[in-house]
């Protein structure tokens, strides 16, 4: 008998009818004799509406109220689910975040997990009951009512799974597991049986929305075997697992990752002097503002130009602290361009494959497609281009790597 964690999204438990399916999984699952804990998120569309009627009362409602206000998404779901389950002979139990008290910091709206006191999961579950938890939600060591942000339910059944030993965490989404792209994009993508965290961490922060990121580093950190599954159809889905000693005989490329969601600002003829990359990135670190890619050419007559680039929707916050230090620094310009995008080939297989960003540039190159800025880690190649490019390189690299293609088995002495 296994003990497995099931998280099911908003999409999936979205109406009557669809929790009504997620409790015939849940049953069969049973029949098998695993042991169950569900995590579940709120139904699609009704935290945007319980934000909707708080934006009605308040323009900036308190952030202690508005959690007290969307916590009570996940808890709806939870009642309904157990009744479902009940209604099967299951016996079912729902828990909201106090009640496991999964105790988390007090920063309202973004909260992070501190502990989980497993003591009264353990024993209904022995008991033999499904235990039903609403996800996306904690409590402060006051007893105040939290929440853990984007991503909160998946990270809420990762930490449970940690704190329970399970088995596997499932996560069931839309999607039937990882791909090696975006399908919508690329007729060819695959499915991949497996990824590594490190791989699924650099697809997640890389564009792909299977995943939060907080969740898989949750995983990741404690081990936890992760299975991403479609909700309402059956299949092995994809395993996010740690590496072992085989993975480097694996593919070298897992998995082209893009994103659209990135602008870069130019700061030209800063003086090349000791110092001024702080001067420029200091005051975007101070207000807050994420920095991903940064190059700074060659010095030409004493000046050079700087360039990084921001999440898209912080470019002109930005550009507003840009020429302002521009004007101390007595540079030429700031320019910003938001029609930019970001792709990135990700495979652990890279740190024993010599040649794959030669590669990757030659077959950008081949389509006519200008790499504006390069990044590189153990794991990842990552290149900034124009965004009307973007289906192109992505169909190009997927073709040139031949992702298309189920890879052969290995055999290692």
């Amino acid at each position: 008998m296994s003990l497995i964690v099931q998280k099911f999204g908003g999409t999936s438990v979205g109406s009557i009818e669809k929790i009504e399916a997620v409790a015939d999984k849940v049953e069969r699952f049973r029949k098998d004799g695993h042991q169950l804990v569900i995590v579940v998120s709120a139904m699609s569309g009704e935290t945007n509406r319980l934000i909707g009627l708080a934006q009605e009362i308040s323009a900036s409602p308190t952030l202690r109220e508005m959690d007290v206000l969307v916590s009570t998404g996940e808890q709806v779901t939870t009642a309904l689910l157990s009744m479902a389950l009940n209604k099967r002979g299951i016996p079912a139990k729902s828990y909201n975040g106090s009640q496991v008290r999964i105790l988390t910091d007090d920063a309202h709206t973004k909260a992070r997990i501190r502990e989980i006191d497993d003591q009264r999961l353990r024993g209904d579950l022995d008991a033999g009951y499904v235990l039903v938890v609403a996800g996306f939600q904690g409590v402060d060591e006051n007893g105040n009512i939290t929440t853990l942000g984007r991503g909160g339910s998946d990270t809420t059944a990762v930490a449970l799974a940690a704190a329970l030993t399970a088995d596997e965490c499932q996560i069931y989404t839309d999607v039937d597991g990882v791909y090696t792209t975006d399908p919508r994009m690329v007729d060819g993508a695959r499915r991949l049986d497996s990824v590594t965290f490190e791989e699924m961490l650099e697809m997640a922060s890389m564009g792909s929305k299977v995943l939060q990121i907080r969740a898989v580093e949750f995983a990741g950190k404690y081990k936890v075997p992760l299975r991403v599954l479609h909700s309402f159809q059956d299949g092995p889905g994809t395993l996010i697992r740690v590496e072992d000693e085989t993975d480097m005989e694996t593919p070298t490329i897992a998995g082209i990752a893009f994103t659209r969601d990135e602008a870069k600002l130019t700061v030209l003829g800063v003086p090349d002097t000791p110092g001024v990359a702080h001067k420029i990135l200091g005051p975007i670190g101070a207000a807050n503002i994420e920095v991903d890619v940064i190059v700074q050419n060659v010095s030409i007559d004493g000046s050079t130009d700087f360039t990084f680039t921001v999440h898209r929707d912080e470019m002109e916050r930005a550009k507003g602290i840009l020429d302002r230090i521009a004007a101390e620094l007595n540079a030429r310009e700031v320019i910003a361009d938001d029609k930019i995008a970001k792709v990135s080939l990700v495979g652990v297989g890279m740190r024993s494959h010599a040649g794959v960003a030669s590669q990757m540039f030659e077959a950008l190159a081949d389509v006519a497609i200008n790499i504006q800025m390069i990044t590189t880690s153990e794991i990842k190649i990552s290149v900034v281009i124009d965004e009307k490019f973007l289906e192109l390189a992505v169909r190009s690299l997927h073709s040139v790597f031949e992702l298309e293609v189920e890879p052969t088995g290995v055999v290692v002495d």
